[in-house]
């Protein structure tokens, strides 16, 4: 753990020229106690660390002075940023590099810090495929990361949801979301996402585009999920449900799991307890609870329970006929 945070100190004087104690401490969330005592580590081990005194002081690296992970290739330095997510970097056609930068990664480091690299290794692993699911095949998925990264303006063909539509785009990010790859990408001035393996063909403009400014992938990742989870609900079902059926919604998406738990009522003699969920339509929310059975109990709206009855005769005409 301390090796760890001496080389994430390290690292973040390298990559920002100049930070104070407080902004240290904050990034690593420890006391300014411990950043003094791991910047007065850092020196007596070498590493030229100066201090610079006064309200605008804080800390610094030698200028010049550069830690010795050198010798790595372009596509290296990419792949290391992938290294925890080994599928993602064998995606991208990064699998060796990554593999490569892990060991000159780790030729660099001191020797008392080897063992804490490949503890990490030997007790962490990032799966990020769903259960019984298979990675999807992105054919293009490279041609795009390559756009992303020298900012090359792509005409697309693209299968939505609708229609198979063509358009013209700038990538500006890639993002894998449960084992699949979407790429974040300016249109007409609006942001669009695309999935990579709806992508039926790809051909390059030959011109480049301006990034958006202040442009930020992982911020704008998380408010347009934000977006689309709020915009996905349009209604809310009152509902009973068994014990056995609660412990079973728990697998549901994040939103009525959490409405489950959020409005259970004081459970009844048998267990039950009513609920408030979100629901996205009619026929989605009966498809959905019926796979609960006679756990379950619709008990508003109206609609729902008309349709969850009708459902529940069609089932019964087909097994009972």
């Amino acid at each position: 753990m301390r090796a760890g945070r001496l080389l994430t100190v390290l690292m973040l004087l390298q990559a920002n020229r100049r930070m104070t104690a407080a902004q240290l401490a904050a990034e690593l969330r420890v006391s300014l106690r411990t950043v003094h005592r791991d910047v007065a580590e850092l020196s007596a081990s070498g590493v030229p660390v100066v201090t610079h005194r006064g309200a605008a002081g804080g800390f610094s690296l030698m200028d010049g002075w550069r830690t010795k992970l050198t010798g790595l290739t372009s596509d290296e330095a990419q792949a290391v940023l992938l290294a925890g997510v080994s599928s993602a970097a064998a995606d991208l056609g990064l699998g060796d590099s990554a593999a490569s930068a892990r060991m000159k990664l780790l030729a660099a480091l001191p020797g008392e810090w080897h063992e804490q690299a490949d503890r990490v290794g030997a007790r962490f692993h990032l799966d990020p495929i769903g259960w019984y699911q298979s990675g999807e095949r992105c054919g293009f998925l490279m041609p795009v990361a390559q756009a992303v990264w020298t900012d090359q303006r792509i005409r697309v063909r693209y299968e939505s949801w609708k229609d198979v539509v063509e358009r013209t785009i700038d990538p500006l990010g890639l993002v894998m979301k449960a084992g699949e790859w979407y790429v974040v990408a300016s249109k007409d001035k609006s942001m669009r996402t695309y999935k990579v393996s709806n992508i039926l063909s790809l051909e390059p403009t030959g011109e480049t585009f301006k990034r958006k400014r202040g442009f930020h992938l992982a911020r704008y990742w998380a408010e347009s999920i934000g977006r689309f989870e709020a915009s996905l609900y349009k209604g809310v079902a009152t509902i009973r449900l068994s014990p056995a059926a609660r412990r079973a919604m728990r697998y549901s998406q994040a939103a009525v799991a959490k409405a489950v738990e959020d409005t259970a009522s004081s459970a009844d003699r048998q267990g039950w307890t009513r609920h408030r969920i979100p629901i996205e339509s009619i026929d989605h929310a009966a498809s959905e609870l019926l796979k609960l059975g006679g756990e379950c109990e619709v008990v508003a709206p109206r609609e729902l329970r008309v349709r969850m009855a009708q459902r529940t005769r069609e089932l019964a005409k087909l097994y009972l006929a």
